[in-house]
Formats: structure tokens, sequence, C-alpha cells
């Protein structure tokens, strides 16, 4: 398996200016919606509510591959999100879980935002049969 080719797990971490949480959801549901319908490489999309925070989120994702984080980032629903995030949002970062191809990093690295990348050990498994693995 060619790295880029296996799943991984996207955390973003974000902060709702006060006051807008409310509008922070309507925006995060419209393009959930819109990424489950458009998206079939995005394996799993929760917009995950902080205990400690009421300000903060955490959206939890699995990609089947790094192309499909190439494609989500590309996604017009999504950068339309990431327009509304600037401003009502005040904090955006990003963690990945796994290895991504160098295109998915530069990717990421490209939106500006703090990224951390927690690549894989050689500890650990992917039940291939429920992924598109080369």
């Amino acid at each position: 398996m060619s790295i880029g080719d296996n799943p991984f797990i996207l955390i973003a971490r974000i902060k709702v200016k006060k006051g807008y949480v409310d509008e922070y959801f309507d925006a995060a549901r419209e393009v959930d919606e819109l990424v489950q319908k458009t998206e079939p490489g995005m394996l799993f999309h929760n917009f995950d509510i902080d205990p400690d925070d009421d300000h903060s989120f955490t959206w939890s994702e699995v990609y089947a591959d790094s192309q499909s984080f190439i494609d989500h980032a590309s996604n017009p629903p999504v950068q339309s999100y990431v327009q509304k995030h600037l401003k009502i949002g005040t904090g955006f970062d990003i963690e990945v879980y796994g290895n991504i191809s160098l295109e998915a990093i530069q990717t990421i690295e490209s939106l500006g935002v703090p990224f951390k990348h927690f690549k894989s050990s050689s500890v650990g498994f992917v039940r291939a049969e429920y992924f598109k693995i080369k």
C-alpha cells in the first residue's frame, strides 16, 4: 500500500465567537448534509461539542484516503463553510492521525491554520475489506 492510499483520521478543532453558536450550527449542518451527498470518500463526519466550553467544537472526520481529503478541501460547500467560519469563528486547527500523501499535507498547509501530523507507527492495522485499498 502506498502512502496516501490508506484511511486516516482528521480532527479540526474550532472556536465560535460569543453569540454565534446557533448561526455556526446552521453552517455546520448545511456543510455536513452537502458533504454527505457529494463526498463518498468521507467515511465519518461528525460535529462534536466540547464538554468544557460551549463555544468550542470538533469536526471528527475519517477519510478513505488522501485524495478524499484533497477533494473535500476543494468542494464548494466546504469552501463556503470556511468563509462563514472566518466571519463567526475565532479559532481553527487541524490534527491528522495516520499517513497521508505529500499533496494532502500541502493542501492542509495551504489553508494557513495550525496543523499537527501524527504519523503512523509500525503498530496498528486497517481492516482493508472496508476500504478501497490498493
